[in-house]
Formats: C-alpha cells, sequence, structure tokens
C-alpha cells in the first residue's frame, strides 16, 4: 500500500480544515516544501497535495508552491483542487507533477472528464468526497445529487484507474477512518482505491493495508504527531 502523506494548501501555507471547514483552519507551517522534505525522510515515496484555495474558487493559486514541493522532495506528487479545465490539466502535467485529481468537474463536466482520460490516461484520477452518501463538490461546500455507488459505477466504465475516496464526516476529526466504506468500494469495483479522511492511527494504516488497499493518505494525524510518519512506512513496506 502507498502512503500518502498530505499537505494542503492556502496561501502558500500548510493548513489543516476540520471536516472540509473553511472557518476552522489550523496553519501548520508557512514553508509547506520543508514538510514535503521531512515526508521524504520519514521514507515517503509519494505526497498528496491539495490546493484549498483552487477547490473552492476553481483557480491554481498555489501554483508555484506545488511545483517547487515537487522540484525540492522529487517525490510522485499527485494535486486536486480546482482542477476544472484543460489548461489548468496541462499547466500541472507540463510541469512535472505526476497525477492530477479532479473533483468537482468529474461531475459537473464530463466532457473534460473524458477528454483529460484519453489524453493523460493514468495521470488522471477522480476525487470522489462522500457525504450521506452523495459526491460532494466545490471543497465540500455543496452535495451534489448523484450517488457515490453510481458515480463509482460511471468512473470504472470511463477507464479511471485511480479514485481517492473520503468520507468527508471522518475528516479532520481523529476518530478513525471508515473501514467498512473502504472495504465495500474495494470489493465492488476495480479501481486503485485511496482511502482518505480519519486515518488517525497506526492501527488505521494496519487494516487498510490487509484489505489490500492502493493507498491512504495520512493528514492531520502526521501533523499532531498521533502517527509516526516512519513507523507507518515500516508497516506499509511491511511483506
Amino acid at each position: 500500500m502507498i502512503l500518502f502523506p498530505a499537505i494542503d494548501l492556502i496561501d502558500k501555507k500548510a493548513v489543516r480544515l476540520y471536516k472540509g471547514d473553511y472557518d476552522q483552519m489550523t496553519v501548520y507551517s508557512e514553508h509547506p516544501e520543508e514538510i514535503a522534505l521531512d515526508f521524504k525522510a520519514c521514507g515517503a515515496t509519494a505526497i498528496h497535495l491539495v490546493d484549498l484555495e483552487g477547490a473552492r474558487d476553481g483557480t491554481t493559486p498555489n501554483l508555484e508552491t506545488i511545483l517547487k514541493i515537487k522540484k525540492m522532495s522529487g517525490l510522485f506528487v499527485e494535486v486536486g483542487g480546482g482542477i476544472r479545465s484543460m489548461e489548468v490539466i496541462d499547466r500541472y502535467l507540463s510541469n512535472g507533477i505526476d497525477r492530477v485529481i479532479l473533483g468537482t468537474s468529474a461531475i459537473n463536466d464530463p466532457e473534460l472528464l473524458e477528454t483529460s482520460l484519453k489524453k493523460y490516461g493514468e495521470k488522471i484520477a477522480v476525487g470522489v468526497d462522500i457525504k450521506d452518501g452523495m459526491v460532494a463538490i466545490k471543497g465540500w461546500k455543496e452535495k451534489s445529487t448523484v450517488d457515490a455507488f453510481t458515480f463509482m459505477e460511471k468512473l470504472e466504465k470511463l477507464g479511471v484507474k485511480t479514485v481517492i475516496a473520503t468520507d468527508i464526516s471522518k475528516d479532520g476529526a481523529m476518530k478513525g477512518t471508515n473501514l467498512l466504506l473502504y472495504k465495500e468500494l474495494s470489493e465492488r469495483f476495480n479501481i486503485q482505491i485511496t482511502a482518505s479522511g480519519g486515518v488517525s492511527s497506526l492501527d488505521d494504516v494496519k487494516q487498510l493495508k490487509a484489505m489490500n488497499m492502493y493507498g491512504a493518505i495520512i493528514g492531520k494525524a502526521y501533523y499532531i504527531k498521533a502517527i509516526d510518519l516512519k513507523e507507518a512506512m515500516e508497516v506499509c513496506n511491511d511483506n
């Protein structure tokens, strides 16, 4: 299982939101590239980056910071947040970002999803953010009318290789991840699924790995030292 420690960006700073609430924000560092280097020192091979301003506004205000993190760390970098046009997709991927994650646009602009998949294949992932069984959009501000499982079926048919599935109710709450949800998703779909939201202990990491999940994202648990990233990496690498 690949562990993706996460950096969420607002105003070029590393931050965390509580359950996606922009009014409940904690700033962890004004130099997110230093956090990325610590990820690398702990043995991480990949980073999950989210431009939270982009997710909210559909822009790329943290592009420069994201490219700096990629250049300084040399790690596999996937980016989500505000990726709603081919121009933005091209900008990230032509600058060396390894994978981009479509969220809102995958729901609202099916043509963009299909076009980008044809052009970039497995470099296009989809973020399925789940709230009460439905897909949430626009930085989790809105709940769509699309059922999460129905949407996953559609993504599988389109040939999407990787999905980042987030249970919003668990995100940042430090009460464990939704193991039942990820078990059901992994059993029903032939897609690489990354578990996101609420991965808050080494036991969560062990249980997700035991399910043969493709990946897991660690966010707040790293920042408040609830999970030792080096130990978590050892769990993931242990055959």
